[in-house]
């Protein structure tokens, strides 16, 4: 794929995120343009209780997922962008906002490009252990960055189950339920 080089960079738009038109040159001299969303790295992680055998999901409102299907929720991980923060640092700070979750330990999972064909951000996507007695606050998000989040406890059971029924939609979730399923195998299928 040598010999791409982007030519020109145009701001189109710019508020919550930046709207960019790169103008392209191909390597057979042509050009292209493409709109491309610049966003911040985000971080995302599963929290799993493995003595209960649960994890910690959260509902929200998504705007495009309202456009499309017409519905204004959403059930997804925990995940934020990482606003300065290390991805560490992030998943653990969005824990708490979101779930009212003291995260510890996180294992890693992946670091992978969210729609690389739309936009910049990278998602950093952690697994991470916790107990009944890391429920230290109500979760919910942040009123001044509109969020009205929903806290679940789901038990893998059930997990499962909406996973293959397609009630999981969110990439980045079914990402990590499938790590956890990797990683951990002795947690499934206990029924």
């Amino acid at each position: 794929m040598a010999g791409y080089r982007i030519q020109q960079i145009e701001t189109l738009y710019e508020g919550w995120r930046k709207l960019l038109k790169l103008t392209v040159r191909m390597p057979d001299d042509r050009t292209m343009a493409r709109e491309v969303l610049n966003s911040a790295d985000a971080a995302a992680v599963l929290p799993y209780d493995s003595e209960r055998r649960m994890v910690i999901l959260v509902r929200q409102f998504r705007a495009p997922v309202m456009h499309v299907e017409g519905h204004p929720d959403f059930l997804e991980a925990v995940a934020g962008l990482l606003d300065g923060d290390d991805p560490e640092g992030c998943a653990r700070r969005e824990a708490m906002e979101e779930a009212g979750l003291r995260i510890d330990r996180l294992e890693f999972v992946a670091k992978a490009w969210s729609a690389p064909g739309l936009t910049t951000e990278r998602l950093h996507l952690f697994l991470a252990p916790y107990t009944s007695a890391d429920r230290v606050g109500e979760g919910g998000g942040l009123p001044e960055e509109h969020e009205d989040i929903e806290v679940l406890e789901i038990s893998l059971d059930a997990l499962m189950r909406m996973r293959d029924q397609g009630a999981i939609a969110d990439m980045k979730t079914l990402t990590l339920v499938q790590a956890l399923q990797l990683r951990h195998p002795e947690l499934f299928g206990k029924e």
